[in-house]
């Protein structure tokens, strides 16, 4: 089992970015997928969650986050908007089984770095 996150780096305040987490080794189709961020010295907060069909669940106070995912590239998207120095986290990627043959199944990717600043 694989979650690969790609896209992060060093970016300006104001400026967008898209994350991207390729899936192997399981079911994507029956996982809900979400976005997690954790900055510095701070615990890991949920950011965004999407189910395979597409229902998504986003915090209220982040307008600035749209999460997608593409089934058939075992693919989820995390785009963000607007990037201030809150961003500045590692952000990950996870996936929990939501079908009655994945519940209690859930995987973490390695996370990918996402820095704010000019």
């Amino acid at each position: 089992v694989q979650l690969v996150e790609s896209g992060g780096g060093l970016v300006q305040p104001g400026g967008s970015l898209r994350l991207s987490c390729v899936a192997s080794g399981f079911t994507f189709s029956r996982y809900d997928m979400s976005w997690f961020r954790q900055a510095p010295g701070k615990e890991r907060e949920s950011v965004a969650t999407i189910t395979p069909d597409g229902y998504l669940t986003v915090d209220s106070k982040r307008g600035r986050f749209t999460i997608s995912r593409d089934n058939a590239k075992n693919t989820v998207y995390l785009d963000i908007h607007n990037l201030n120095s809150e961003d500045t986290a590692v952000w990950y990627c996870y996936a929990r089984g939501s079908h009655w043959a994945t519940r209690g199944r859930d995987y973490w990717g390695q996370g990918t770095q996402v820095t704010v600043s000019s």
